[in-house]
């Protein structure tokens, strides 16, 4: 069983696990909200956590803080930052709307720790100087997903698109039947299919990008309202200069520290375009399942790396699991839009009250998709071979390469020759040659599926 102490705050006294290193706050939101059993994210502690520590470091510079209890929050929330104590937040994402349970979470813990070496450090009047709930989540929110993108997401995304370049590259002459509708069409080469890949990844990239200036500005300063009572007016600019400084990332502080506290627009725009990235990944997913279908009575295109037995009663079956995959996680990062485009809506006059919902929605989209990126590339993209010979076969049997005839003979009569072929299984240039009076070489000079990649008369 486990040994309890009491804690006494406001609202009077609390059991907590005695070898628990955060309070009675914390105790009473675990009390109050067993709702998920999730608890806040890893990156949420750690931006909480570097956060807690750039605000001790400013409030000692503006001469706030004592250097000893200063330099103890700082080395404790160092601590935090690092994973040292997840294991001491355990309040589930679904509480209060404002992170406050989570923020006292930190301040308690930090607390306990920096008091470990004799001093007498306070959660509120220490951990918390200069602060309030209602600017230090929203700030952690901008901060965690600014350094999920930046390390981990953004990495991924040019990890894959680099493969991708590199297939497309090995496999610009490899020709092959277009398809619209899922319907043969015009031919097109490998290489110009995966073209459209990589530039659906870049244009991502690039649209991430463009919203990290608003993500990467930071609310911390506003204190409770936005107004800044509590704080030195230079409190929140230094905040934002020392997380820049740790983390290498170009924080500043928000023009106007009223939205950051009512709104929360720039996460909405980020998992925007988390979820057009999503729409990317499935595109490519789906194709590369496409392609790989069969490998007798589907396409057969190419085949995919064997990772895994298919069938727990089919012996030999093998799936694309790696698209699959891809393609559940993209449902997700969309699903999870959904919820924090409702969750934005939620500013009520001076405070959005879904931030911790928010939060774990856009830290897991970034997450996954970083995830699901460098699988695709490693997994799928960059190991599936080619199966020319069935390439070769469609090609062979593709009315619809008639379209190249259209300025010579009209599309009447490509029309009713495409049609024949069909009905008769025959290939299109045996057909065309009954029909037309052209000799073999000028028709297969036209009806070059290699030369038709290339468009034009």
């Amino acid at each position: 069983m486990t040994d309890f102490r009491t804690e006494t705050d406001s609202m009077g006294e609390i059991q907590v696990p005695s070898d628990a290193l955060y309070a009675a706050q914390t105790q009473r939101a675990v009390n109050n909200f067993p709702i998920s059993g999730i608890p806040l994210p890893r990156t949420m502690i750690r931006a909480l956590g570097l956060i807690k520590a750039a605000c001790a470091h400013s409030n000692r510079e503006l001469g706030l803080l004592e250097q000893n209890i200063a330099d103890a929050i700082e080395q404790a929330a160092q601590a935090v930052a690092d994973g040292e104590h997840d294991a001491h937040f355990p309040i589930d994402i679904f509480q209060t709307g404002s992170g406050t349970s989570s923020n006292m979470n930190s301040n308690e813990v930090i607390a306990t720790l920096a008091s470990q070496g004799g001093l007498t450090v306070h959660p509120n009047d220490h951990v918390n100087m200069s602060q309030s709930s209602n600017d230090v989540f929203p700030t952690a929110i901008h901060v965690a997903a600014a350094l999920g993108i930046h390390e981990q997401l953004l990495p991924a995304l040019h990890h894959l698109a680099n493969t991708v370049e590199q297939r497309s590259s090995e496999l610009d002459s490899v020709v092959k039947t277009g398809r619209t509708h899922l319907m043969d069409a015009m031919p097109v080469t490998l290489g110009q299919e995966l073209s459209g890949w990589l530039s659906q990844l870049r244009h991502g990239i690039e649209r991430i990008e463009s919203s990290l200036p608003r993500l990467q500005a930071l609310t911390i300063g506003g204190t409770a309202v936005g107004t800044g009572v509590n704080a030195h007016e230079e409190f929140g600019p230094r905040v934002a200069r020392r997380l820049g400084q740790v983390t290498d990332i170009p924080f500043q502080p928000m023009d106007n520290y009223f939205e950051g506290l009512s709104s929360q627009d720039a996460a909405v725009e980020m998992s925007g375009q988390l979820k057009t990235v999503a729409v990317s990944l499935m595109k490519i997913a789906n194709d590369l399942r496409w392609m790989n279908s069969g490998p007798l009575a589907g396409l057969g295109e190419i085949a995919l790396p064997a990772l895994q037995p298919g069938s727990s009663i089919m012996p030999g079956k093998v799936n694309p699991v790696i698209p699959e995959s891809v393609a559940m996680v993209c449902a997700q990062v969309i699903g999870n839009d959904t919820a924090i485009t409702l969750g934005g809506q939620s500013g009520n006059f001076q405070l959005n009250v879904m931030l911790p919902m928010i939060a774990h929605n856009l830290v897991q989209s970034i997450e996954l998709l970083a995830n699901a990126a460098t699988a695709l590339a490693d997994k799928a993209v960059a190991g599936f071979s080619v199966n020319e010979a069935n390439l070769e076969k469609a090609l062979a049997r593709n009315p619809i390469l008639i379209t190249a005839l259209n300025p010579v003979i009209g599309y009447e009569k490509g029309a009713k020759i495409a049609k024949r072929a069909y009905a008769e299984g025959r290939a299109l240039l045996e057909v065309a040659l009954e029909e037309l009076d052209m000799d073999e070489a000028q028709l297969q000079a036209l009806l070059d599926p290699k030369k038709l990649t290339h468009g034009g008369l």
